[in-house]
């Protein structure tokens, strides 16, 4: 009888640690799956964090482009203003009336065709009051022929123009300011010249070597 119970009891031992460990290894399967699952989940996201960084390195840099500008003008010259402004001064050195007015015509027309844009930003304002003028002067001297005591006067004016115009900008020639101090009633005028001789525009032979070098350029 001792033999029977203690084979039941065994039997019984035997068949509960085969349900137990069928359990613990359902239960090691369903930790294995879930492990698995997660693994290959954790993994899962480093590839796809990868692929997007990939991209990203392989993503082609945006450049910024460069606005490419005009290019400049070559730096503003009044060697044109100054060729017709001597051109007018020889004419009245040579009391030639119809060549001064001639070359005050050419002269407007000259400062008229100027681009103001050409002109650097921080000189426009003052070129322009000082042409503005000039062309004034121009015109007068241009539209007087056969009054050469008229275009001596607007003379005076002009050569103030240019010579504040030569104090501006500069001039690729050699050039003198002369002074006549007896025109205008001994007031005294100035005047551009290429030559340091003297030779007066505003008495032309009458007094051609009347006056004096005061500034050169």
């Amino acid at each position: 009888m001792k033999n029977i119970v203690v084979s039941i009891i065994i039997s019984t031992t035997v068949a509960a640690t085969a349900v137990s460990c069928k359990q613990s290894q359902n239960k090691n399967s369903e930790l294995k799956t879930q492990d698995s699952t997660s693994v290959s989940e954790t993994k899962t996201l480093p590839l796809h964090d990868s692929a997007a960084s990939a991209e990203q390195v392989s993503a082609p840099v945006q450049k910024t482009e460069t606005v490419k500008t005009e290019a400049q003008s070559p730096n503003f010259t009044i060697d044109p203003i100054i060729k017709e402004y001597l051109a007018l001064k020889n004419a009245l050195i040579a009391d030639n009336d119809k060549g001064a007015s001639n070359a005050g015509k050419q002269l407007l027309n000259t400062l008229k065709n100027v681009d103001i844009k050409s002109i650097p930003s921080g000189k426009q304002k003052e070129y322009k009051e000082i042409a503005d003028d000039a062309r004034e002067n121009a015109e007068h001297i241009g539209d007087n022929a056969g009054k050469i005591d008229h275009q001596r006067e607007h003379l005076a004016f002009l050569s103030k123009d240019v010579s504040d115009l030569i104090a501006l900008f500069g001039s690729s020639q050699k050039l003198y300011q002369d002074h006549c101090p007896m025109f205008n009633d001994g007031k005294g005028a100035v005047w551009i010249s290429e030559t340091k001789a003297i030779k007066n525009p505003y008495y032309g032979n009458q007094m051609l070597n009347c006056g004096s070098v005061k500034k050169e350029f």
